[in-house]
């Protein structure tokens, strides 16, 4: 048996490898664009088969499909959206700006897998054809966006979102555990006034809260959904009532499937949904955001964790490796490098897609033409993005530590202690207080104490590290 077969398309035959369920078209593809040898993104795929079973339905209760044939598309297509027919999509990310190789790859997979099943030979068009029935009343222009769409809103409510709120929960429970520790203030990277250890953390858990906000956000961007506009938003060759009965149909079925409420809609003005990709930019720059506040969380508990013997290590991080193949017993903040790497990596793919929705760049006249690069850097954005927020829960902070000892020494030692004591001594005479106790390597509670500037238990009161975090405090008594 040969381990090729024929297959033939409008433009002529192409040899195909006997076992694979694509066809012509997606075999000249393949030839064509061996580029990155990374094939389109699977989420984006298994959403093109949701979209594919939905289109079928919709056009069975239109009475564009018989049912017989409506029933053999959604069955391929719900193969595709389990992720049972992954090994039939490697078409290259860098094909097709309108994702058309893709869409036609879904196609011929649906029609051959139908004869597959109807045990006639692969490549025949029955009882399925890959354009006539498959893609009825669809354009790769409307079908690409849309499954990139779906792909992206599942991810984000079912990966990334997730992952935040498991992110938000462990670094409240960091700043609820340690909010009775009291450690020096840091500005310009230089020693500033008290802070409680737990009142840092609640800063980070902000950070979280709002990183699920705006992840919530960017599914509301992208609910908007380009099906049923065709070639150029016009919504030729289909029915009316297409693209609103698509959604519908998508709805539901993500419901059922993921018991995910998310509910997508006909896009309001198809010539805008097809032309631009302003809702997938301006996502992709809540993920931007998202990636910013990871940094700061890690790079943060990287400096304080710093160490162990010639740094602050006001943290303890937990040791996950080896942190050096020639210095024995080094450990370093990987999980911290993990996250800060995974952020820079968002914030270039954001612009990546700032220029993939660029007009003259992506978006022209009355179509996009980067939409196979804008789904491969958002839908890699929300992956890893997800996954290092799991990880960085996983493996650093549960078995993270507070020093209270080496906070507390710090504290003591801090010459911005002297700041509480600016409104009873004065700013100037306060300065001087903190420059002698610099230059004599002494604390400001000793000098103070030693040159009775105040009586011990005012003196006392006023450099008292946790009065000092309490909100509304004022050292002058009033």
């Amino acid at each position: 048996m040969s381990d090729f077969r024929e297959e033939k398309d409008s433009m002529g035959v192409m040899r195909v490898p006997a076992w694979a369920l694509w066809g012509a078209s997606t075999q000249r593809a393949i030839e064509n664009f061996a580029v990155s040898g990374r094939a389109v993104p699977l989420e984006l795929i298994h959403a093109y088969g949701l979209l594919k079973g939905a289109c079928a339905k919709a056009n069975r209760d239109l009475c564009k499909l018989d049912e017989a044939r409506a029933q053999a598309i959604t069955d391929g297509a719900d193969e595709i959206a389990r992720g049972e027919l992954d090994r039939h999509f490697i078409v290259d990310v860098f094909q097709t700006g309108s994702g058309t190789s893709t869409n036609i790859n879904v196609n011929e997979v649906i029609a051959n897998r139908a004869s597959q099943k109807a045990g006639l030979a692969i490549g025949s068009k029955q009882p399925l054809h890959p354009n006539d029935h498959v893609n009825l009343g669809q354009s790769s222009n409307d079908t690409f966006p849309t499954a990139l769409h779906v792909a992206a809103a599942l991810a984000l409510s079912r990966q990334l979102i997730p992952a935040l709120q498991k992110l938000q929960g462990e670094l409240a429970r960091l700043a609820r555990d340690s909010d009775d520790i009291i450690k020096i203030g840091r500005t310009h990277w230089m020693d500033a006034t008290p802070i409680r250890v737990g009142q840092v953390f609640s800063g980070y858990a902000a950070q979280a809260e709002y990183a699920i906000a705006r992840a919530s956000r960017a599914i509301d961007l992208l609910r908007e959904l380009p099906i049923g506009g065709t070639a150029v938003g016009t919504g030729l060759n289909t029915h009316a009532e297409f693209g609103a009965r698509v959604c519908e149909e998508l709805t539901r079925a993500i419901a059922v499937h993921f018991s995910t409420d998310i509910h997508f809609f006909e896009a309001r003005n198809h010539f805008e949904a097809q032309a631009a990709k302003d809702a997938l930019v301006e996502a992709s720059g809540s993920l931007k955001t998202i990636a910013v506040s990871l940094s700061k969380i890690a790079n943060d508990i990287r400096v304080l964790g710093s160490g162990p013997r010639c740094g602050i290590f006001e943290l303890g991080l937990p040791a996950t490796q080896p942190g050096s193949s020639i210095m024995p017993g080094k450990v370093n903040p990987v999980m911290c490098e993990s996250m800060i790497q995974v952020a820079a990596r968002v914030i270039g793919n954001d612009t990546a897609i700032t220029y993939g929705g660029f007009g003259g760049v992506g978006s022209v006249l009355e179509l996009n033409v980067a939409s196979p690069l804008l789904a491969d850097a958002l839908l890699e954005s929300i992956r890893l993005l997800s996954n290092v927020s799991v990880r960085f829960v996983d493996k650093l902070l549960v078995g993270l530590q507070v020093n209270r000892e080496r906070c507390e020494a710090l504290i003591e030692h801090s010459l911005m202690m002297v700041t509480s004591l600016a409104p009873a001594l004065g700013y100037e005479r306060a300065a001087k207080l903190a420059q002698q106790a610099f230059a004599e390597g002494r604390t400001i509670r000793e000098l103070a104490r030693e040159q009775r500037l105040l009586d011990d238990d005012r003196l006392d009161a006023l450099l008292d590290p946790r009065g000092m975090t309490a909100p509304g405090n004022d050292s002058t008594g009033a």
